[in-house]
């Protein structure tokens, strides 16, 4: 298959382009400069690549959860590479979970099977999701829904995996008897993903290339988010 696929969820931007069997790939850094390195970095790949855009099967990008900005650079760029392609007529884009991906990474870097797979959320929170991989299946099962709490709000069962970047932030107040491995939701993450999510029919239209937001409110400040916290435990 002939892909794109890139994520900007994290401080790290990543991209990758699959042309058949061979595969190129960036990293680099994200954060607020993604939005200003994703496209040229795209061009230059593809260039390697020999592909043009019709010549994609698909556009892979990482939907989130992740940073507000990164997911809104990745979004609007999926769609608008996605409407251009191919005449107008457009290609498929296959969104992606960026707490998936970092699983598939941990498995690819480090054989783990069974991952809790956790973002750095800032705000004194992370996001998190436990993760199986299903070897007769050659594929991942993740809870439906993910999490979004302290850090030590994290509980992995005996024996698994805790994957991400958040350990280098919260250190011991996240899961410190586990095992930890750190691992990115990256490009060829999402590539080695990506004919599972076509197989399941998770392909659509460049106008539904939408983030997964897990916070209700985006611009609550960390004041905030404690007080809420607070209200919570105190059954208000």
């Amino acid at each position: 298959m002939n892909l794109l696929a890139f994520d900007t969820s994290t401080d790290t931007l990543s991209i990758a382009v699959q042309h058949g069997a061979d595969v190129w790939q960036h990293t680099g850094p994200g954060g607020a400069r993604a939005s200003v390195l994703l496209i040229p970095q795209v061009l230059r790949l593809m260039a390697q690549a020999g592909l043009s855009f019709d010549r994609l099967d698909a556009l892979v990008f990482g939907r989130g959860p992740g940073s507000f900005t990164g997911l809104r650079t990745a979004c609007a760029v999926a769609q608008g590479l996605a409407y251009g392609a191919r005449g107008g007529l457009g290609l498929p884009v296959l969104p992606v979970d960026t707490l998936l991906a970092v699983a598939e990474e941990a498995r690819q870097r480090y054989g783990c099977t069974r991952v809790v797979a956790v973002l750095d959320a800032r705000m004194d929170e992370v996001y998190h999701a436990r993760c199986e991989w299903l070897p007769g299946d050659d594929r991942w099962r993740a809870e439906p829904d993910f999490g979004l709490g302290a850090p030590e709000s994290v509980q992995p069962p005996a024996g698994w995996t805790v994957a991400g970047n958040a350990r280098a932030r919260y250190g011991q107040r996240l899961a410190p008897a586990a095992c930890h491995v750190l691992a990115l939701p990256t490009a060829p993450a999402l590539l080695r993903l990506a004919p599972g999510v076509i197989a399941d029919g998770g392909g659509v239209p460049a106008s539904a290339a939408l983030p997964r937001y897990i916070r209700d409110k985006v611009a609550h400040t960390t004041a905030e988010r404690a007080a809420l916290r607070a209200a919570h435990q105190d059954g208000i």
